[in-house]
């Protein structure tokens, strides 16, 4: 009989233990429990801060876009608009003057007067050049 005793003590022993183990495991889930709640609970806050983040930022790209759109598609004063079209029309006229005298076949295109007066001034611009070279040239030999 004092076999069965011991051995029902060393049983309920177990049993204390298996029940102790059982309350810390216990234990255990609840805490991983309401710590993963608390995770999905921050994850959730994270993805409507987010939400409302791209939401603002959405609003503010169109209404960037909104005002982009209205700059693009905004007509120019009527004084831009005539100088744009006597541009355009000036341009139109004298293209096929140009483009003979660039491919060599006219005279420059706007009159004689004009063509000898640039040639004058490109000569003049060449002679202040190569006289202001001399001048440098020979105050280095003079200091020389």
């Amino acid at each position: 009989m004092t076999s069965l005793f011991a051995e029902e003590i060393c049983l309920s022993k177990r049993h204390e233990e298996i029940v102790s183990q059982r309350l810390m495991l216990l234990q255990q889930m609840e805490n991983k429990l309401g710590d993963q709640n608390k995770e999905k609970a921050s994850q959730r806050q994270a993805a409507e801060n987010a939400f409302k983040r791209n939401l603002s930022l959405l609003k503010d790209i169109e209404a960037a876009e909104e005002s982009l759109q209205t700059r693009i598609h905004a007509l120019p004063p009527p004084e831009v608009v005539s100088l744009e079209t006597l541009y355009w029309s000036s341009v139109e006229e004298y293209i096929p003057k140009w483009e003979q005298f660039l491919l060599g076949r006219a005279p420059y295109p706007i009159g004689v007067e004009n063509q000898i007066e640039a040639e004058n001034t490109i000569q003049n611009k060449a002679a202040i050049a190569s006289s202001h070279t001399v001048s440098k040239n020979l105050s280095s030999k003079a200091e020389h």
